[in-house]
């Protein structure tokens, strides 16, 4: 074995080492990020984890351009799409806002299947020297790369059109859209065993445009309200993405990242179609977003409007208060006088409480990100389903920004299109106050009959401006 050779064995095995150590480290960021307490500590896993993966990768490029020469182009292209992605990446971290972050976590996803895509097209085109009886697996491995990876992009492009209202929330619903889509599977299956059977490019630009479509129907046809249920699940789509690219470029750290992150955000997808009362299946086919038939229009009667001054002597009287936060919360950036409004009701001896639903806002997690960064405790922030319980024994309900959350159709309606949902039971306290900056329906698109109970009032403007007016009138 020459010099040139066993230098550059070496160099795979400490990178080889290098990519366990950075997979442990993003193993334990996702257990850091279980636990509000630890949250901290596991987005340092986790960047210590990338740090390590990209200080080995361009460790083991510099030495194959050193010992063979081949690779000297490779290390600059790797250099130059670090330091543009990493200039990108602090911009855009910088720039966006909280109310921007669904939308924008959605178009990373897309990158993360176009890159599948790029690398499954690589792997026909570059296609290693096999013996026979591996080359079939290579060939499967290279089309299902880039069938996941195409369905992750288009289907990640739209949820990122429908967050930030490029495109409309409501979901489009062709004639025989079940059809359409067990059609496509059913072509993608049969297309997969022709390529292995014979690599002809012509298959792999069919299996493109079909998971490009495919992709595209199956988020466009989820409404707005499900929305946060697609994010989780484009981003598990993007990581087994991933994993599809790592087993073509013999990466493990890849094939450990991807199998996280698929699994992780299934799971997640999992546990939030059950508090929605959604089928988990329906959802990876993109079939649960039809609207149920609309019910006839209802005459709810007149809503009842609050003062901030009326709604502070109200809260000063309260025993009990609990503050059910929406997007609504996040667009104005009320967390922090709401945060300081929860103190001072506890200083005063109220027992106040945070409800959130598991979709509050349009991100798994958005509410407690915001409550989290406003110093909240977290021992007062309750899940639905711990909160809904105490709700009938509560003075006053503040329900800040949440719309579809707390909406009584879905209890109560079988012909609502949010029917079954579990939602906050707030019109069960003995106050609600609603504080919205019109009579608008929520995301969506649905009129909500709490707004017009009689244990119900309005509170209309801005909630940044609003909770600081309840503020100055204590």
């Amino acid at each position: 074995m020459t010099d040139t050779a066993a230098g550059l064995l070496t160099a795979e095995s400490v990178a080889g080492a290098a990519y366990i150590v950075a997979g442990l480290m993003f193993i334990l960021s996702l257990a850091g990020l279980s636990r509000h307490e630890k949250a901290r500590a596991g987005v340092i896993y986790g960047i210590s984890g990338m740090i390590i993966a990209l200080a080995a990768t361009i460790w083991l490029t510099l030495q194959d351009a050193w010992g063979s020469g081949h690779g000297l182009m490779g290390l600059v292209l790797l250099l130059i799409a670090v330091l543009v992605g990493a200039a990108i990446g602090l911009w855009r971290a910088r720039a966006v806002q909280m109310t921007g972050m669904p939308e924008l976590i959605a178009l990373l996803h897309s990158f993360v299947g176009l890159a599948a895509v790029l690398v499954g097209w690589n792997g026909h085109l570059e296609a290693p020297e096999l013996p026979e009886a591996l080359q079939g697996i290579h060939h499967a491995e290279v089309f299902i790369g880039v069938f996941i990876g195409a369905v992750t992009f288009t289907g990640s492009i739209v949820a990122y059109l429908k967050l930030s209202a490029r495109m409309k929330s409501s979901p489009l619903t062709l004639p025989g859209k079940n059809v359409i889509n067990l059609g496509s599977l059913a072509a993608f299956v049969a297309l997969t065993i022709w390529y292995v059977n014979d690599t002809q490019l012509w298959l792999l630009i069919v299996v493109t445009l079909l998971a490009l479509g495919l992709g595209w129907h199956l988020v466009a046809s989820i409404g707005g309200g499900d929305m946060p249920v697609v994010v989780s699940m484009l981003n598990s789509y993007s990581g087994w993405a991933a994993a599809a690219a790592g087993f073509l470029l013999n990466n493990d750290l890849l094939i450990i990242t991807g199998a996280l992150v698929g699994s992780s955000g299934a799971y997640l997808s999992y546990i939030m179609c059950k508090a929605m009362n959604r089928s988990f299946l329906s959802v990876i086919a993109g079939g649960f977003g039809i609207e149920a038939p609309k019910t006839a229009d209802t005459d709810y009667g007149e809503h009842r409007e609050i003062s901030a001054q009326a709604t502070a002597e109200l809260l000063s009287n309260a025993s009990s208060v609990v503050i059910t936060p929406g997007y609504g919360m996040a667009v104005a950036q009320a967390q922090y006088p709401v945060a300081e409004l929860a103190h001072q009701l506890r200083e005063r001896g109220v027992d106040v409480k945070f409800g959130i639903h598991p979709v509050a806002g349009r991100l798994p997690g958005h509410m407690n990100v915001l409550l989290a960064e406003a110093k909240v405790p977290y021992d007062i922030v309750l899940e639905m389903d711990e909160i809904n319980d105490d709700l009938n024994e509560t003075t006053v309900v503040l329900v800040i920004g949440a719309n579809d959350t707390v909406n009584p159709a879905a209890a109560e309606d079988p012909g609502s299109p949010i029917a079954g949902m579990p939602v906050l039971r707030v019109w069960e306290a003995e106050n609600v106050v609603v504080f919205k900056r019109s009579m608008a329906a929520g995301y969506a698109g649905v009129q909500n009959p709490l707004f017009f109970r009689e244990n119900s009032q309005m509170l209309f403007g801005d909630a940044k401006q609003r909770v600081e007016d309840i503020l100055r009138a204590f």
